[in-house]
């Protein structure tokens, strides 16, 4: 995720930077999936799991401000 903000940031244009941030999205639901099969091959420790999956969910909703932002950018 981090990796796919910083080269849209770096693109110049707001709209390839949303594009980025959508992709940084995906990135979100695929680390959501891993988390989630990680807990159920008891990989991680419930304790583990709740509190990483506690900071997924912060994370996600900044990366959503952020989106949102950015598009209200682009529209004006």
């Amino acid at each position: 995720m981090p990796s796919n903000i910083a080269e849209g940031a770096s693109r110049g244009h707001k709209r390839e930077y949303l594009n980025f941030l959508y992709i940084a999205r995906g990135s979100m639901a695929e680390t959501e999936y891993l988390l989630h099969l990680a807990n159920r091959l008891k990989y991680l420790q419930e304790s583990d799991y709740k509190r990483l999956e506690e900071i997924r969910k912060e994370t996600a909703k900044t990366l959503q401000g952020l989106i949102n932002s950015v598009k209200e950018e682009i529209e004006e």
